[in-house]
């Protein structure tokens, strides 16, 4: 059965037309430009995004003097430490220095025994008994250029004993505790750590 749209009633005739626009027009919304408006809404969601990073970038990149000067600062404050905190303890490197300073004060080192660290919780002080041969004047000398030292060492339990039979340099004779401090990597002071407290709990016992 043949219809032929020119044999219908103009106003049927209308209503095809229209019908057919309608449909085509639907169907080129749903399969065409909903898709692509979806699309554009998501190019231009990523695009916002992108340029929000690049502001970010721009930013960031305009303080990039700004944070080397402080990785600078902060490079020189750890120099600064390690010198004052070394990361090891060289006992032969602080008798060195221990024995230039007391020579330039006309003091002789008798004795020089470290003893076992004492870990705390980033540094570990080290303790090292001394016994001097001198005068009281050079003791004092001896103990001010220790304290100008790069490193610290503190000087505790001092006791000093005068000689039954004292010459011109060599009137006295002088007892103490050097404790200078290391630097303790984390992880290795998180090992020594329950060590130090075991040897404490064993010598309280």
């Amino acid at each position: 059965m043949e219809i032929s749209l020119t044999k219908l009633p103009w106003y049927a005739q209308v209503g095809a037309f229209v019908a057919l626009a309608a449909g085509g027009v639907f169907a080129f919304y749903h399969y065409y430009e909903a898709p692509a408006r979806a699309e554009m809404v998501k190019r231009q969601a990523e695009l916002k995004t992108i340029k929000a990073d690049i502001t970010k970038g721009l930013a960031t990149a305009k303080k990039l003097d700004e944070f080397r000067n402080q990785v600078d600062d902060l490079e020189g404050r750890l120099s600064n430490l390690e010198a004052v905190l070394p990361e090891e303890k060289d006992a032969a490197d602080l008798l060195r220095s221990m024995q230039n300073v007391a020579m330039q004060s006309n003091l002789t080192i008798k004795g020089f025994k470290p003893a076992n660290p004492v870990t705390q919780t980033l540094h570990a002080e080290w303790p090292i008994a001394l016994e001097l041969d001198g005068t009281y004047h050079n003791l004092a000398l001896f103990f001010d250029r220790v304290g100008k030292f790069t490193r610290i060492v503190n000087i505790s339990g001092l006791a000093i004993a005068i000689k039954d039979r004292p010459s011109q340099n060599s009137t006295i004779t002088a007892k103490c505790v050097a404790t200078t401090f290391v630097l303790l990597d984390p992880l290795m002071a998180a090992k020594a750590k329950p060590k130090g407290k075991a040897a404490a709990a064993k010598k309280a016992a």
